[in-house]
């Protein structure tokens, strides 16, 4: 992973960006030596939303099945869900 200082992000801002792109990978922004960010691509950031709304997703039904809240195909079926 590419690690950038604020300021060079600050004055080379349009290159780091093609560099992004070209590339894929993250770039860790630093400031003061520490972590302060991550910069990644759109498609990326979109993609790593996507999973966690699907992660979520699964924690609720799981969550639902350790609570009871299930309803047998049967049940479905005559419209009780």
């Amino acid at each position: 992973m590419k690690v950038e200082l604020v300021t060079n992000l600050k004055r080379q801002a349009t290159k780091i960006l093609a560099e992004l792109h070209e590339s894929k990978e993250p770039v860790l922004i630093t400031e003061h030596g520490q972590p302060s960010a991550y910069l990644v691509d759109v498609e990326d950031y979109e993609f790593m939303q996507r999973r966690l709304e699907l992660l979520a997703g699964l924690s609720r039904g799981e969550l639902a099945v350790l609570e009871g809240r299930t309803y047998s195909q049967d049940d479905s079926n005559q419209g009780h869900a």
